[in-house]
């Protein structure tokens, strides 16, 4: 493909900021997931050499689905995930519906709509994605305790990755908590969507989990060091940015901690990455410390209870979507429960509760695969 010199088209711009205002306001999506779908959308433009959409034709459909499915990953350098291609595609599918009904671009048919479909086969594969690694339990206390604390900053950044495997919080609220969010008495963290970055805007109470009675304690440490000698108020942040401090000699001093709070999520990567490089452990991004707790419940939640209580912890109202979305089963456990299955009489535990567990999570993926197959008719 030769893309032209061309960078926009003034008729495709002003619908683009239609939709978006659309997707936003009518549709309530989050300003998250709005330029991934401006990013799909560009793609396509790019494609076609930013074309009218009026002019929109099924075989630019076809044709975008065959180039991108064969574009390389700016970050992998291999081929686009089939993922990443359903995901476009079902962005480039949606613009077009709502387009269809646009006055000026009601010309567009389902049918031609219908040339961005992927095949079933890859459908399945784009589904399948591939097993997220992620570290161990004792990984992650060896990560702590190789971690410096010489310094407040040092010491705010082992409380951090000490919070993020007491609860699994995601990265986006962890930035946005306030003091007056964490109850050490109750023991819970109160994520609060009025001030803490939820997913959805939910409301989200997470007790610790008891992984570790030292890192528990250090973290309580770290909320009092903050409420009695740093004497932060209720409304500061539990993990505050660093204070650039002017040093007298025409430089910035970068020792103590400010009052404001962190604003990238790539501040907390980097805090993550320095520890395991430092304990010499290959790098697991903050979210996967998610996929560890998922992992810890499967082995030793027993009751749906216990399962439920587990899921709403990590802010999902069902079961089903902590252990499809992070409960991805090594192949070495993999191994070790085959090994250690028993099929004589009797030597079954909570026979009962294990099977109203898996009953319930087939009905609801039953359910979920139905809605799916009637969506795609």
């Amino acid at each position: 493909m030769t893309i032209s010199k061309t960078t926009f088209h003034p008729e495709n711009e002003r619908i683009k900021r239609k939709y978006f205002c659309h997707l936003k306001e009518a549709k309530g999506l989050s300003d998250k997931t709005i330029p991934q779908i401006k990013k799909s959308i560009a793609r396509f433009e790019e494609f076609t050499d930013f074309k009218d959409f009026k002019k929109f034709a099924p075989k630019q459909a076809a044709e975008f689905k065959r180039w991108f499915a064969n574009s390389k990953s700016k970050i992998t350098g291999d081929n686009i995930s089939k993922s990443a291609l359903l995901s476009a595609i079902n962005h480039l599918k949606d613009f077009f519906v709502w387009l269809s009904v646009q006055k000026g671009y009601r010309k567009i048919t389902a049918p031609d709509i219908q040339h961005f479909n992927l095949s079933e086969n890859d459908k399945r594969a784009a589904k399948a994605g591939k097993p997220r690694d992620f570290a161990s339990l004792e990984q992650i206390k060896m990560v702590i305790e190789k971690m410096p604390i010489t310094n407040e900053i040092e010491r705010r950044n082992k409380a951090i990755v000490c919070f993020l495997i007491l609860t699994g919080v995601r990265v986006g609220a962890l930035l946005s908590l306030k003091l007056k969010h964490i109850d050490l008495e109750k023991n819970f963290v109160n994520q609060d969507p009025n001030e803490v970055e939820t997913k959805f805007k939910k409301q989200i109470i997470t007790y610790f989990i008891n992984v570790d009675d030292e890192i528990k304690n250090y973290l309580f440490d770290w909320v009092k060091f903050l409420r009695e000698e740093k004497l932060f108020s209720p409304n500061d942040p539990l993990f505050p940015a660093i204070e650039n401090k002017y040093d007298g000699n025409g430089g910035f001093t970068k020792e103590n901690l400010s009052a404001n709070h962190l604003h990238s999520t790539n501040t907390i990567d980097e805090i993550v990455k320095s520890a395991f490089e430092n304990a010499g452990l290959k790098y697991h991004s903050p979210h996967t410390f998610r996929n560890t707790l998922t992992a810890l419940a499967s082995r030793f939640c027993s009751t749906p209870e216990e399962f439920k209580a587990y899921s709403q912890n990590l802010g999902h109202e069902e079961v089903l979507t902590t252990f499809i979305s992070y409960g991805h089963v090594s192949h070495h456990r993999q191994g070790e429960i085959i090994k250690n299955m028993s099929f004589k009489e009797g030597a079954s535990k909570k026979l009962d509760e294990t099977s109203t567990i898996l009953k319930e999570m087939m009905r609801k993926l039953e359910g979920l695969e139905n809605a799916k197959n009637q969506a795609t008719k």
